[in-house]
């Protein structure tokens, strides 16, 4: 995967990353709210890591 798809993959996640708040903001998850809790950081130390590895990636928000 050459790095500009790899740019393009990674900023449809960070778009993505948008429906976990909100789903987070819902008062009647229940026990599931620790799933969502634990996909946000996984999901934000994937694109800190990104970030680290294409320090110039323009289309990355840099967390």
């Amino acid at each position: 995967m050459n790095p500009q798809t790899l740019q393009e993959q990674i900023a449809l996640v960070e778009t993505k990353r948008e429906f976990l708040v909100k789903l987070l903001e819902q008062p009647n998850l229940g026990t599931l709210r620790i799933d969502v809790n634990q996909a946000l950081e996984e999901l934000d130390e994937l694109i800190e890591e990104f970030n680290r590895t294409f320090p110039n990636s323009e289309g990355a928000s840099g967390l």
